[in-house]
């Protein structure tokens, strides 16, 4: 089904080839190898866009993945845009988050440069980081289409296993490495595992807090990740427009994006 889902929204928008930032970790891995497997590994260009403090270990496993996939992967630093930056734009006493953002974003915007004039930027967000707003907008979370955008991250690591992805990127600890020692789960405050469970019964069975506290859950976690959930909406949609006319994009103009003209 992801297969195929990447190879037909790619064909209906009429390009051929599809970009994916790999980062040595395991959503990455994943998805690089899903685009793989629909477009043909000839057809899929792998990014590793490292910072100064990114590990000598996720090159390495960047690398070790497009040996064993057989797709191309380029490295792109991007040290020196992000220090030119910052340089005239808060220097060292730039907030860490505001660096860490500023490096998704320029990922993002080579990736979107390099997959001119026939290629797809394809996502690597899992469902438990867009529930949680665990993203950056308009950096990592930006994409043309998403195969994994409806995986838990205990799911993804399923298939992870089952599409042969090395073990020990399957199993490392998740870190978008924005800065050192930078780890999901220590930034989170919880597991991937604690939040995923709360997070299905709470969206996919749509159960009530209420029903999750009565049934043995935290209710310190359950309110802390509900509250994620509501306040990090605006990432997961379009820009909301104020609608003054009487058909506007995103209220009451929603064709599909491949409609065809008559």
């Amino acid at each position: 089904m992801l297969v195929l889902f990447i190879r037909d929204e790619t064909t209906k928008a009429g390009l051929k080839r599809a970009v994916v930032g790999v980062s040595g970790g395991v959503d990455s891995a994943v998805t690089v190898a899903l685009a793989g497997e629909a477009l043909g590994a000839e057809n899929v260009l792998g990014l590793f866009t490292p910072y100064r403090h990114s590990s000598a270990e996720s090159r390495a496993h960047a690398k070790a993945l497009a040996t064993k996939l057989g797709f191309t992967l380029e490295e792109v630093p991007i040290t020196k845009q992000i220090e030119a930056y910052f340089a005239d734009n808060g220097g060292d006493t730039a907030h860490r988050v505001r660096v860490g953002n500023k490096m998704a974003r320029e990922r993002k915007s080579i990736e979107y440069d390099r997959s001119w004039p026939d290629g797809l930027v394809i996502g690597t967000s899992n469902k438990t980081e867009l529930l949680l707003g665990y993203g950056t907008q308009f950096g990592d979370m930006a994409c043309a289409i998403n195969p994994i955008g409806d995986l838990y991250k205990t799911q993804l690591r399923e298939l992870a296993t089952h599409l042969g992805i090395p073990g020990e990127i399957v199993r490392k600890p998740p870190t978008a490495e924005l800065w050192v020692g930078q780890t999901d789960e220590d930034e989170l405050g919880f597991t991937y595992a604690d939040a995923d469970l709360i997070l299905y019964h709470m969206v996919d069975r749509r159960l009530r807090p209420s029903e999750l506290i009565a049934a043995g859950f935290d209710a310190a976690l359950v309110t802390r990740i509900r509250e994620m959930v509501r306040k990090s909406h605006y990432k997961r949609v379009m820009p909301l427009i104020a609608k003054v006319s009487l058909r506007t994009v995103g209220h009451d103009f929603l064709y599909p994006r491949d409609w065809e003209a008559d």
